[in-house]
């Protein structure tokens, strides 16, 4: 039930971020026509201004009943239709190339030929040349370019979109930290009040030792029922701390993954064979929390004895170089498909019918954040086995 509400609750969220993907998509898209719209409108206009220039500069050189005087006011206005031009890069030139006129265009564009070659190529390659008659130079070429607002205009959707792009992304990790904090909070009160719980009938069955002890009981059930009390107080003492400040201090990582086996070794199955492998003699020193520490390798041991299914061998490793301690806990068991092998450090993934698939997540968090270390699948094939690998810094 728990494993189907995570995969509802996770559905959900992703529907939710499909449909917020897809009102940015539709506010972009909309925006991009709109603005394409604005664009040609634009440009028609200022193909319309050019040619309109066209045509009375035909007009001027072409029609010889007018007298001279009405002949220098056309082409008074003429020119001061082009000087009143601020925004439409344009050069007017006669059949060889030679300026007659030019308006936006710097200055050093005009008096540097190679400049003024290269800005008539371009011109030419964006608008055809318009062709004018004139009675005084036979033929003048009208070259021109967009102007600089209708530049803008063409890239401006790219812009929004990479804005509104820029905005959901925020957005959307806005939205996830919030929720994970959120659910930090939830998983940290829950792991709180576990602890609270569990003090209680911890330190009612410490009094039941005391009355066993004194109703000579056999030692040996005595001692067996005491580590198992002492592991439940090492489980109330591991939930307090989630959530906390840790305190680290030098331990000898040897000695502590040597307690959690030993520990594992009488509790396992009969056809589960649990063996510890070490080349090291020395201590291994690493500034751990005992407790959560503990915590991680027992995760670990608990599901190598999951995959073998009560059949198999479980190894555990440790050794080390010049920086880092490793432990390494191998298991003949079902194995993982790679696929997966960061999946099973998320929160609420599990393979196994019971459970809640806190273990590796809670783990990773502990090595990650509390021991800046390393927690991973180092090597896993199906139905052979698996290598989980554990790295802390050496002292």
């Amino acid at each position: 039930m728990i494993e189907k509400k995570f995969t509802l609750n996770r559905s959900a969220s992703y529907k939710r971020k499909l449909i917020y993907i897809s009102i940015g998509l539709v506010i972009g898209l909309c925006s991009l026509m709109f603005t394409n719209y604005i664009v040609r409108e634009l440009a028609q206009k200022e193909h319309n201004e050019i040619q309109l220039w066209s045509h009375a500069m035909a007009m001027a050189g072409g029609d010889e009943n007018l007298n001279p005087a009405e002949q220098n006011r056309l082409n008074e206005l003429i020119g001061e239709i082009i000087d009143n031009n601020t925004s439409i890069p344009s050069i007017v030139t006669d059949e060889y190339y030679r300026v007659l006129k030019y308006s936006n265009i710097p200055q050093k564009v005009i008096d540097n030929p190679k400049l003024l070659r290269k800005e008539l190529e371009d011109m030419a390659s964006s608008n055809d040349p318009i062709e004018v008659n004139i009675f005084n130079y036979n033929r003048i070429y009208i070259f021109y370019n967009e102007s600089q607002l209708l530049k803008m205009l063409r890239y401006f959707p790219y812009v929004q979109l990479s804005v509104i792009a820029i905005f959901i992304m925020f957005a959307f990790i806005t939205f996830r930290i919030s929720k994970q904090d959120e659910q930090n909070r939830i998983w940290i009160g829950m792991a709180k009040e576990t602890a609270h719980q569990l003090g209680t009938p911890t330190s009612s069955l410490l009094g039941w030792i005391e009355y066993l002890k004194s109703q000579n009981t056999e030692q040996f059930v005595i001692e067996e029922m005491s580590k198992d009390i002492t592991r439940l107080l090492k489980v109330v003492d591991r939930f307090s701390k989630i959530g906390s400040a840790s305190t680290m201090v030098p331990r000898n990582i040897y000695e502590l993954v040597n307690n959690a086996v030993s520990y594992f070794k009488t509790r396992i199955p009969k056809n589960v064979t649990l063996r510890y492998n070490t080349s090291v003699s020395a201590p291994l020193q690493a500034l751990v929390n005992e407790a959560l520490f503990e915590w991680v390798i027992e995760n670990l041991l608990k599901n190598a004895l999951d995959a073998l299914q009560g059949k198999g061998y479980i190894d555990v490793s440790v050794y080390d170089d010049n920086k880092w301690i490793y432990i390494d806990v191998k298991d003949t068991g079902k194995g993982i498909a790679k696929s997966n092998f960061s999946k099973i450090f998320n929160p609420g993934y599990t393979t196994k019918t019971r459970g809640w698939g806190l273990g590796l997540s809670l783990s990773k968090r502990i090595i990650n954040e509390y021991h800046k270390g390393r927690i991973f699948v180092a090597e896993s094939e199906l139905d052979k086995g698996t290598i989980m690998r554990v790295m802390v810094k050496k002292l």
